[in-house]
């Protein structure tokens, strides 16, 4: 008979005081994540700015309030390497946003050093199976970063979430359909976690067996779906003021769950081998399956020439991405 003594595992979560960090923390406490019966050491990791520090304390605060039975021990950190000390399982959160004028390229500096600097601190701290999700934008070139500074650690063991765009994707498709989004499979999500992103329906099914492509017409796919998958962070700017916070954080408790757990087909952003011509190392959207362990990317699916030049264009976004912090590795 299982019981909450049964397993523990080391979680580290930086950005822990922000939106997305306070939207996850919770549902992991709550086993949405490990299960019900696996206890949670909890390591917070977030700025060292008083101001930054005050709120992660509060945080803390809130989580000890809600009595979680599966919180076996919360420590609080400025540092990542006391945050990464034998991590199992880490959410990359924290990451400077884009300010007034700021171009891509000098986003991608800034956070460039952030993720430098966690990458050292995994490859020093963490476990040697750690699995890190990259959740901080540009999530795929973050996650290159980090993963080039772990060089002790296995590329597989580091991700990027593509899981919001998948999400959003699937919910498209079965508002369509008239549908439950659990009827939903075998759509993927290809390239970077940006506008470029290519969202794919080829192999798609409703309830098991009935191909997408049979039941949606592809001016609505190209016409509607894409741009509205790829639009949508910024559509939820517009509307609330505010970034993408509870769905970023589900997407991530989505994306290690099945990482975790075991799932067939879903999207997630890991780094290429040469598949489908996507060069070696870029961290791009793939189909993968999951069985519990590692995950491993789907082979031999059929990519039209029509998708394959959509898919090449958000590879060419990603390789610009690179040479762009390439002076940081």
């Amino acid at each position: 008979m299982s019981g909450l003594n049964e397993k523990t595992v080391k979680v580290s979560v930086t950005g822990a005081s922000g939106q997305i960090g306070y939207a996850i923390l919770f549902r992991i406490l709550n086993g949405d994540v490990f299960g019900k019966n696996v206890k949670v050491d909890l390591q917070l990791i977030d700025i060292n700015i008083d101001k930054i520090q005050k709120a992660l304390h509060g945080v803390a605060l809130e989580l000890e309030d809600c009595a979680f039975p599966l919180l076996n021990n919360l420590t609080l950190h400025s540092d990542p390497h006391t945050g990464f000390v034998d991590t199992e399982y880490c959410f990359l959160i924290g990451a400077k946003p884009r300010g007034p004028g700021m171009e891509r390229k000098d986003l991608l500096k800034a956070n460039g050093q952030i993720f430098k600097i966690q990458g050292v601190a995994l490859n020093e701290k963490a476990s040697r199976n750690v699995k890190v999700v990259v959740v901080g934008n540009p999530a795929n070139t973050n996650a290159y970063i980090a993963m080039m500074c772990a060089p002790d650690l296995s590329k597989e063991n580091f991700s990027a979430m593509m899981r919001l765009d998948h999400n959003r994707a699937v919910n498209q498709v079965a508002s369509k359909l008239d549908s439950n989004v659990n009827r939903v499979s075998n759509i993927c999500v290809w390239g970077n976690h940006s506008p470029t992103m290519v969202v794919d329906i080829t192999n798609g099914l409703l309830n098991g067996s009935n191909n997408l492509k049979d039941l949606l017409d592809e001016e609505w796919v190209e016409g509607t779906l894409q741009p509205t998958v790829a639009k949508r962070g910024a559509k939820i700017i517009d509307q609330r003021g505010l970034s993408s916070a509870a769905s970023a954080a589900s997407a991530a408790i989505d994306h290690m769950h099945d990482w975790v757990n075991g799932t067939l087909w879903t999207t997630m952003g890991v780094p290429s081998q040469g598949e489908y011509g996507i060069p070696e190392d870029i961290i791009s959207g793939f189909p993968v399956n999951c069985n519990g362990e590692r995950y491993s990317i789907i082979q031999n699916l059929d990519i039209s020439d029509a998708l394959q030049k959509k898919i090449s264009i958000s590879i060419a976004e990603l390789r610009e991405e690179q040479e762009n912090i390439k002076s940081l590795l």
